[in-house]
């Protein structure tokens, strides 16, 4: 597939997924402009430009966007961090994005999160796996921002008619590190196929997607994932021998599909069977 007509804008490039997204999209031609607050460690790709700048400056993410047809947004605190260091880069800093996109007429790509749904509990046997359009369950405040990115995403899409597409990221690191990521583990080569498809897909309006690799373990079922024409290729089920039995060994991280970010400063009492009114 040709690279796209326009510049694409990636903003958090020196993060882990943005150098990985700077890469893979690098290899395949794009035209991109890199940003983060923190300087670019890698080499640039070819045609590739680095702006450093911060997610609050709202006039220098609306300079970088001039004329790019499509924006990755993988900037912000991207772990469980207390509300103040939160709240500025990922409900200001994205807001930001959004009206660049709304000047550009320009496609949003965001980084979304299974925290924004953490605390549904894993599925049980025959029991249905989560549908894109369930309920916001954010295991914390990292989470809860991503929740609200949605919420931004689909209101700029109802009011201004700018497409975004949210990607529920599960694990994305090279191999999955334990039981659970038998679960929620996308790999580096899934990560990038699916930007590209969120990117240059004809129409994808507001789409919710889950971001993880082929693994027959998911929690994760319905999405619209058929609107940009992505299908995943990789699978953790691969790993399964190595990994079946290494627990994240916390009772409050093994119950919900947030994992560890659950149990981070959970003060509730030790989690019991669900009572009869759903009271848990």
């Amino acid at each position: 597939m040709p690279p796209p007509n326009k510049p694409v804008l990636v903003t958090g490039a020196a993060g882990a997924l943005g150098r990985v997204l700077a890469k893979g999209l690098g290899e395949l031609g794009w035209r991109l402009r890199l940003t983060d607050i923190a300087p670019f460690p890698d080499p640039l790709p070819a045609g590739a430009s680095f702006v450093r700048a911060d997610l609050n400056d709202g006039v220098a993410l609306l300079r970088m966007a001039e004329g790019c047809g499509a924006i990755l947004h993988f900037g912000g605190v991207s772990v469980e961090q207390p509300w103040e260091v939160v709240a500025g880069p990922n409900l200001r800093g994205l807001y930001h994005v959004y009206e660049a996109a709304r000047r550009e007429g320009a496609r949003i790509v965001f980084a979304s999160s299974n925290h924004s749904i953490g605390f549904h509990e894993r599925p049980q046997g025959n029991q249905e796996r989560l549908d894109a359009d369930c309920e916001f369950r954010p295991d914390g405040y990292y989470g809860l921002s991503k929740a609200y990115g949605e919420l931004m995403g689909r209101m700029y899409w109802d009011k201004h008619g700018v497409e975004n597409v949210n990607l529920r990221i599960g694990s994305c690191v090279a191999r999955p590190l334990n039981n659970r990521m038998l679960s929620t583990w996308l790999s580096y080569p899934d990560f990038v196929r699916l930007c590209v498809a969120a990117v240059t897909a004809p129409r994808s309006g507001h789409c919710v997607i889950w971001a993880c690799s082929k693994n027959g373990a998911s929690f994760w079922g319905e999405d619209h994932r058929a609107r940009i024409g992505w299908t995943p290729e990789d699978s953790a089920d691969d790993f399964r021998a190595e990994l079946a039995g290494k627990n994240l060994g916390d009772a409050v991280e093994e119950r919900y599909q947030g994992g560890p970010y659950c149990s981070i400063e959970y003060s509730r009492a030790a989690p019991s069977p669900r009572d009869a009114f759903g009271l848990d």
